[in-house]
């Protein structure tokens, strides 16, 4: 996901001029060294000064441009979140704030790195836009949407590297606020979004060894939320399940039973989250994500499958 959207922010400045990055202190990966280098006017390091990326990003903005704050995750939303709250949300400028290996990508590097209640924070910021691309595909439609929009800020959750793509024959196009069937069926319906999604595929492919049909949906777009896209899967599904790499509380997974409250819903509804504390574990990121209870296993166990 780096890579892509790097070479999709590179393709984005090369048609606007008006495209800027500034960055804290992070060496520049595949495309965005080439940015630096045909650019540099428009590339603009901070060092570690994560206020000063915000507050430099809504002053560009001010001025007609489109920035781009780039950093990992736990410093690009918060350590400089009054920033981010008041100079971007408050005046609801069209900044895209990227986080970088978001959830527990960053396995080894402990609590300090770990992302895991971002979409929470985020969410509950006025004028604040969620995006979590699902795959490097969706990576370079959603970069493609946030370098001309301008309805304001935008929280763009990223992975790190080396995701697979799994939206090349994806029943619905990428549309910003709604939700996007990546493949439909008519028992199970799940949801999910992030790089989670090779274990929501994984789980439709045993679903679907087991006889039953699945629908696949990715929940890009966080905020807004495509309240009524969820309140369909819920009623027209038997069964649905939200597998997310966020903290239990201000996630998709506690919209959605939310929603399956607001409306009624009839269908089983499973949820597979991280939990609400710091894992002391080191280890993989698959290490991580079996400690707070994702692992395959576990999730297949808890929707009947095993």
């Amino acid at each position: 996901m780096r890579n892509t959207f790097a070479e999709a922010l590179y393709k984005a400045a090369t048609a606007n001029p008006d495209v800027y990055v500034v960055v804290a202190d992070i060496s520049p990966a595949g495309s965005m060294g080439k940015f630096r280098e045909q650019y540099p006017e428009r590339f603009i390091n901070v060092g570690v000064a994560e206020q000063s990326m915000i507050g430099i990003s809504a002053g560009l903005a001010l001025k007609g441009c489109q920035p781009f704050a780039y950093t990992i995750a736990t410093f690009s939303l918060y350590r400089p979140f009054e920033m981010v709250r008041d100079d971007l949300c408050y005046q609801n400028l069209p900044v895209t704030v990227v986080g970088m290996g978001a959830g527990v990508i960053y396995s080894t590097l402990g609590g300090t790195h770990h992302t895991q209640e971002d979409i929470a924070i985020a969410g509950a910021l006025p004028n604040m836009q969620i995006v979590s691309p699902c795959d490097p595909a969706e990576v370079a439609l959603a970069t493609a949407w946030c370098a001309q929009q301008k309805n304001g800020p935008v929280y763009l959750r990223l992975g790190k590297a080396g995701e697979p793509v799994f939206t090349d024959n994806a029943v619905d196009p990428w549309v910003f606020g709604k939700l996007r069937c990546i493949q439909r069926g008519s028992d199970v319906c799940i949801l999910s979004h992030g790089i989670i999604m090779g274990m929501a595929m994984k789980l439709a492919r045993q679903f679907e060894a087991a006889g039953k049909s699945v629908s696949i949906v990715s929940c890009h777009t966080l905020k807004p939320l495509d309240r009524a896209g969820i309140a369909e899967a819920l009623k027209s599904h038997k069964h649905v399940v939200v597998v997310e790499e966020h903290a239990p509380h201000g996630g998709l997974a506690s919209h959605t039973k939310q929603i399956a409250w607001d409306s009624r819903a009839q269908c089983r509804l499973d949820v597979f989250t991280l939990q609400d504390e710091f894992i002391h574990n080191y280890g993989s990121h698959e290490d991580l994500l079996g400690a707070h209870g994702l692992s395959y296993d576990r999730i297949a166990a808890g929707v009947g499958l095993s």
